[in-house]
């Protein structure tokens, strides 16, 4: 019993220390936009960036990097603003995988300061996709397979 009270105590701690990080980017109305347009599944844009925000928080804390900002810019990484399944249609633009990364920068920064660290992150996230700008920082290849675990479990509906 002793083990789960700890390990309880433990998660909480963790999600405090991660929201807390966080707070003002998902309460944000741009950012919570976000919900209304479909990502993986049935998982909407929103909560895909929350999945890789804590992830991304969870894995560069245990490896002592800079989670702070690896969390903030798991928020914002995604934050193209429209639903990417109907984009081509709409707009004819079809390259949205090499795209977005540039846009979703371009919007956080509207709306948030970033460091360069965050601004790795969001840029790069797509590699190997955006084979010519790849992360320059630990925390931005880090990001590079949290994206692409959270993705693939919420396609498999496992998150």
């Amino acid at each position: 019993m002793l083990f789960n009270r700890k390990t309880k105590e433990k998660r909480h701690f963790e999600k405090n220390a991660f929201y807390s990080h966080i707070s003002d980017i998902f309460r944000h109305p741009a950012v919570r936009r976000m919900k209304q347009y479909p990502h993986h599944g049935r998982t909407n844009c929103y909560d895909h960036c929350l999945h890789v925000a804590f992830y991304n928080y969870k894995w560069c804390r245990r490896l002592h990097l800079d989670h702070r900002s690896a969390a903030r810019a798991g928020m914002l990484h995604d934050m193209f603003l429209y639903d990417w399944h109907t984009h081509a249609r709409m707009t004819g633009e079809r390259l949205h995988g090499l795209t977005h990364p540039k846009l979703a920068l371009k919007n956080a920064g509207k709306y948030f300061t970033l460091n360069p660290t965050e601004e790795d992150i969001i840029l790069t996230h797509m590699w190997p996709v955006t084979f010519f700008r790849f992360p320059r920082t630990k925390e931005g290849w880090i990001i590079v397979l949290t994206d692409k675990y959270c993705g693939l479990l919420e396609t498999l509906r496992l998150l």
